[in-house]
Formats: structure tokens, C-alpha cells, sequence
């Protein structure tokens, strides 16, 4: 059986905002931070303790904490009292950085063990959080009998969605993720991804029934597309510092809302149940005519 449509959105920083998601129906709302980026933000940890208060009813999620920055006996701490909190609603997206490297220099994490911190922290946070004695000998951390209690409201914790681009991230979800959430992916890339995912997992005979098959998806809508199309380049450019202009139309949805809807709907064909809307400009009209006007369509 098919797992039916979700959609959220990344959070905004409205308290009043956030309420009105959750009234107008969205399914679940997202949260990301960088330690020491170009950019100002928020941490990802502390912003989603501020998500689980401002919410009732919608799943709240990181997208995305970069694991390898953290130690993970205060992660599993963090988010086993989160999960309480919220009564279960967590989803616990993340990935290994790497766009800033200031991220690292300021976490006092050498990039190049990024990969590995983040393999053996995936295990850890598992340990951790059956509440009971771990005992850990590995390359980054060493633990002797110790209990991060109590244990979360999920019984083996929240979901570990692996967000990334690259072949490595796709494995990895595969092999120990409960969801693959990458970004910048068009549906074709995307479609691909999922084909790659599910070999990896047959070869290890995993399987993928309970697997989240998330996309996370910029949005640019106006009833004029060249207004569309100008508001994504300006909020590329001030996000990542690049032009994005070349290749916008397949980073992003971008057009009239029906324009907007072919693409979304080409993600879901492509595997994707649970779209994550990144409003790139007009954001509560984007809200608004994604859960009034293009959610029925895309269930269709």
C-alpha cells in the first residue's frame, strides 16, 4: 500500500506563523542552523525546542543538524527529552556538512572525519537511547557504562532521515536511515536516488516498508513566472552566494501555481510521499495555495 501524501514546510520564526500552519494543515514543519555559517542562523537544536513549545499537532523535524558536529551522548540527551516533549512528533533529519567550513573550525571537527563521526554517532544515538548502560570503544569516542535516561517517547527513538546529494549519503540511508531527505534534486535526480536506495537496501536485505521517502523542495510561485523566477535567483543568491540562474529549473519549483504543481506532482511520481516546501519568496501565500489548492491535486 502506498504511504499517503504529507507536505510541511521549513518553519518560520513567527510564533503566529507556525500556528497558522498547523491550523491550515500542514503535516509537518522543519528547522536548520549552522554553528558559524555566512549566513545568520539559528542552531538547529535549540530552535526545534522552541517548535516543539509552539506546536500541537504537526511533525517536527530537523533539516538538517549536522550530526558530526555534535557530540552524540548530548544529542541523544537533547532529543530523547525533545521527543517526550512532543509526545513522540520528532523526526531527527541529518547529514555531514560540509558547505561551511567555518561549521568545523568552530566545532573544533576536522572535516575530512566528518564521514566517519557521522557513522558512528547514527550507532550511538540507538544505543543511547534504550535508555540503558552503553558501552562504546571506537576511532572518535569511548564511553564506559553510560545511561542517557529516560528513554524517548518512540520505543527505539525518533526516525533518522539521512539528507545529502552525493552516493555515500544515498548508502547510508539504505543501510541504517528510516527516510532519505536530499535538496537541490530534480524529480529525475530524485527518481534516481530512489532506484539506488532500494538496490542498496535489497542487497542487504533490508527492508524499506517503513523507509520515508522525503524530498525537500524550494518553491518560487507568482501568477507572473518571470516575478517567480526573479524572486528564486535573489533568494539563491543570498542564501548560497551563487547563481543559480543556469540551472534553476531543476534545483527548484518555480512558475504560476500551476506551473509550481506539474513540478511538485513530478516529484511524487518520482517516489517522493512527503514533500518539505522551502518558500523562496511570498511565503504565506505560498502556505496557503500549497495546502488549499495544489495538495488536492497532487492526491488526485
Amino acid at each position: 500500500m502506498t504511504a499517503p501524501l504529507e507536505i510541511g514546510f521549513t518553519a518560520p520564526q513567527d510564533r503566529q506563523q507556525v500556528a497558522e500552519l498547523e491550523a491550515l494543515g500542514a503535516d509537518s514543519l522543519w528547522v536548520g542552523g549552522h554553528i558559524a555559517s555566512t549566513n545568520p542562523s539559528p542552531e538547529a537544536l535549540i530552535w526545534l525546542a522552541r517548535l516543539a513549545e509552539q506546536t500541537e499537532r504537526v511533525a517536527i523535524g530537523t533539516a538538517t543538524l549536522l550530526l558530526p558536529l555534535y557530540p552524540p551522548a548530548i544529542v541523544a540527551k537533547q532529543i530523547a527529552d525533545l521527543d517526550r516533549a512532543a509526545a513522540g512528533r520528532l523526526r531527527l533529519g541529518i547529514g555531514v556538512g560540509g558547505e561551511y567550513l567555518s561549521d568545523f573550525g568552530a566545532s573544533e571537527v576536522p572535516i575530512d572525519e566528518r564521514g566517519s563521526r557521522m557513522d558512528e554517532a547514527i550507532d550511538l544515538l540507538r544505543q543511547f537511547w534504550t535508555a540503558e548502560p552503553v558501552t562504546h570503544h571506537g576511532r572518535h569516542h569511548t564511553f564506559e557504562k553510560i545511561r542517557i535516561h529516560p528513554a524517548p517517547h518512540h520505543p527505539s527513538g525518533p526516525p533518522i532521515i539521512m539528507s545529502g546529494r552525493k552516493p555515500v549519503a544515498m548508502r547510508r540511508a539504505a543501510r541504517v536511515g528510516n527516510g532519505w531527505m536530499p535538496y537541490l534534486y530534480s524529480p529525475e535526480r530524485y527518481a534516481r536516488s530512489v532506484a539506488t536506495i532500494r538496490d542498496e537496501a535489497e542487497h542487504h536485505r533490508r527492508d524499506l516498508t517503513d523507509f520515508g521517502w522525503y524530498a525537500y523542495v524550494f518553491v518560487s510561485m507568482d501568477d507572473d513566472p518571470a516575478a517567480a523566477t526573479a524572486a528564486a535567483q535573489n533568494f539563491f543568491g543570498n542564501t548560497y552566494r551563487d547563481n543559480f540562474a543556469d540551472f534553476l529549473d531543476r534545483v527548484a519549483c518555480v512558475g504560476t501555481p500551476e506551473q509550481v504543481t506539474e513540478r511538485l506532482r513530478a516529484f511524487v511520481q518520482a517516489g517522493a510521499r512527503h514533500l518539505i516546501v522551502v518558500p523562496c519568496s511570498r511565503q504565506q501565500e505560498t502556505y496557503q495555495r500549497v495546502l488549499t489548492e495544489i495538495r488536492p491535486q497532487l492526491e488526485q
